[in-house]
């Protein structure tokens, strides 16, 4: 049940996000323009040290007027890896050199509006070079338990799905361990 594209057209664009209006069709024969919003991809890094602690800064989004925790992540610049993007962030954001970055997971948030795509990768411990560069980020910056994380997502103190789902992989992984 596959659905039939027979175009697409911008209708916004800028640096940050792309409406498009997509005609499909459904299998049914059902014909329309379908908005889909295109966004860069995203780089989210889970960093872990020897404590078993995670690296999480609290910050304010303003779209949604809350505070939570969240990994350090960032768009994916033009020529640059997923990989590279995920260190590069925890650098400016919080101050810290990741170790060794793996793939963790990747995910696509809400691929039935939006292209985004989420890489979501591990580091196992981090050197402290200095302040973070990028001053707007976050209040504060902390390593947080391992152990601590399920309450605070039930606490809806993490929401931010690129961190819930780093976060949920770290711990399932963790558990194997």
């Amino acid at each position: 049940m596959q659905w039939k594209i027979h175009g697409e057209r911008p209708i916004y664009e800028n640096n940050w996000v792309n409406l498009w209006l997509t005609d499909v069709e459904t299998p049914d024969g059902n014909r329309w323009e379908h908005h889909v919003v295109k966004l860069r991809h995203l780089a989210v890094a889970a960093v872990v040290n020897e404590r078993h602690e995670i690296l999480m800064m609290w910050r304010h989004r303003f779209i949604t007027n809350a505070w939570a925790w969240e990994l350090p992540m960032g768009l994916v610049e033009e020529g640059e890896t997923p990989a590279e993007a995920a260190a590069r962030e925890v650098l400016e954001e919080t101050g810290w050199r990741p170790g060794p970055i793996t793939p963790l997971i990747y995910a696509e948030p809400a691929n039935g509006i939006t292209d985004s795509q989420h890489h979501i990768f591990r580091a196992d411990g981090a050197t402290y070079e200095g302040p973070p560069t990028e001053k707007n980020e976050s209040d504060r910056i902390e390593w947080i338990p391992l152990a601590d994380v399920r309450g605070m997502i039930d606490r809806r103190e993490i929401v931010s799905s690129g961190s819930l789902v780093g976060l949920l992989y770290v711990l399932m992984d963790e558990a194997i361990r």
